[in-house]
């Protein structure tokens, strides 16, 4: 029996990957937010015949101490972990601080999985083939580091700190061979395209019309969303790092991927976190 730790689990695409994943015998550690999500998967999967399998965390991944919680309940409920799938992800479009005098953007969408991937490593490395796969935005919209305002103090806009908190998971995955010399966990940066999830629901209300009228057009179903994903669990790549853009393998190459970026902010990210 395999062992998967999804963040942002019990919802959208998060959701869809977990049930898949206890419907053909797995075990699913779920992290979210919301008790009631929480309890509706465990009901979900339970009705299945796959409640002893299913693990939900509540945890608010906004905040450093909670991140921490995570990974240390994790340990408690396996020894190994066959792949860590990064899902967590919330629009603001008004900026907010967390406990931790954070922008709530740089802290759920980036900070989280820098924390508890690092965290896992050990429990990964026991697994047969380990993988983390980071559901971001590698390949999409443009966006960019604001080395000198990483917490958007400055000129906030929602889009500006999703597309802040990509770019950081790019050089996220760039930086893991390096920060984990020889380990043999791969780590995967996917962008799913657009998918129907509940992901418009803070937007202001015209803009929510407008991109769920869109969803209904353009985007995929979550299970469908889920296939390459779940091939990437599966079959994780050769290279320590790769990107994928709806299942397309991407070039590592260009400023989101550049190496002397990723070094700045891996050393920028561990003394923000105290490592």
């Amino acid at each position: 029996m395999r062992t998967y730790v999804i963040t942002g689990g019990t919802d959208g695409m998060g959701k869809g990957l977990a049930l898949h994943l206890l419907g053909r015998g797995d075990r699913v550690v779920a992290v979210a937010s919301g008790d009631a999500k929480g309890r509706a998967l465990l009901e979900e999967a339970e009705r299945t015949g796959a409640g002893a399998r299913a693990v939900f965390v509540r945890a608010d991944l906004s905040t450093l101490a909670e991140m921490r919680k995570v990974v240390a309940e994790v340990e408690t409920v396996t020894d190994a972990v066959d792949g860590v799938v990064f899902g967590a992800q919330r629009f603001r479009p008004r900026r907010e601080e967390t406990e931790d005098g954070l922008e709530f953007t740089f802290a759920l969408a980036y900070l989280s999985r820098y924390v508890i991937g690092h965290g896992l490593v050990e429990r990964l490395e026991r697994a047969e083939a380990p993988a983390i796969v980071n559901i971001a935005g590698p390949g999409g919209l443009p966006g960019k580091v604001y080395w000198d305002d990483l917490q958007l103090r400055h000129a906030y806009k929602g889009m500006r700190a999703s597309m802040q908190a990509s770019r950081c998971n790019d050089l996220l995955g760039v930086a893991w061979p390096e920060h984990h010399p020889g380990v043999r966990t791969r780590y995967v940066l996917y962008n799913p395209g657009f998918v129907r999830t509940g992901m418009a629901d803070p937007l202001p209300p015209v803009q929510r019309l407008a991109t769920r009228t869109l969803a209904k057009v353009l985007a995929q179903p979550v299970s469908k969303a889920i296939v390459p994903i779940t091939e990437l669990l599966d079959g994780p790549p050769a290279a320590p790092v790769s990107a994928f853009m709806r299942g397309k393998p991407l070039e590592l190459a260009g400023k989101n991927f550049d190496p002397a970026r990723a070094r700045r902010l891996d050393k920028v990210t561990g003394e923000l976190v105290g490592n």
